[in-house]
């Protein structure tokens, strides 16, 4: 799968931006830690509502950072887009997440 070219300034869409999202993200592994990862932060945000401590709030960000990164750095060996992309990266985990568990996307 070739990577689309990443344009000389921004992405001007989340549309545009995700297919350089997905192919960011082309290591089998690196994809299945960030569905686990951005499914924790769903169950903390879950663990939050339930009992409205903020300590579920600050585990959010470890949680998903912590997996997504370690799928970067050790699996896929490429920089998380999250440094240049910070918004439109976390709106592609989790479409990449609701992708996985609806089936629209195996992996």
């Amino acid at each position: 799968m070739n990577a689309p070219p990443e344009p000389q300034g921004r992405y001007a869409s989340f549309e545009a931006f995700y297919p350089y999202y997905i192919h960011e993200h082309s290591n089998r592994t690196c994809r299945r830690i960030h569905v686990v990862g951005t499914g924790l932060v769903v169950l903390a945000f879950v663990g939050f509502l339930l009992t409205l401590n903020p300590w579920w709030l600050l585990a959010m960000p470890l949680i998903g950072y912590g997996f997504a990164w370690v799928g970067h750095f050790f699996f896929e060996k490429n920089r998380p887009a999250t440094f240049q992309y910070p918004l439109w990266s976390l709106m592609g985990d989790f479409r990449l997440f609701f992708e996985t568990v609806t089936g629209r996307r195996r992996f």
